[in-house]
């Protein structure tokens, strides 16, 4: 039966870096701001959309579809990466 590789077998697989402390923070800030722009931005655009009949044209949604995708990205991306960038390394685990 073949072995399991992980990354610890292969030396230099995944370079890192000491980064400090603060900029983690940063990052984990920014990313937050925009999480919670992007949730509040796109979800007043499907509000718009559905609530105004001028705007509910076939060009419109392609534009709706964006701000679905978009809005579905903030809400699920933007809470991984801050709470990585505040315990500074990956929490879920392998199969996370």
């Amino acid at each position: 039966a073949p072995q399991k590789m992980t990354v610890q077998d292969v030396p230099r697989a995944f370079p890192t870096v000491d980064v400090p402390d603060h900029a983690h923070y940063t990052i984990g800030i920014v990313i937050l701001i925009v999480g919670i722009t992007g949730t509040l931005g796109n979800f007043l655009v499907f509000y718009a959309f559905c609530r105004s009949r001028s705007l509910q044209t076939p060009a419109n949604i392609l534009i709706i579809n964006l701000a679905i995708s978009d809005f579905l990205m903030s809400i699920t991306q933007s809470p991984v990466f801050f709470t990585n960038s505040l315990y500074k390394h990956w929490i879920f685990g392998e199969k996370g």
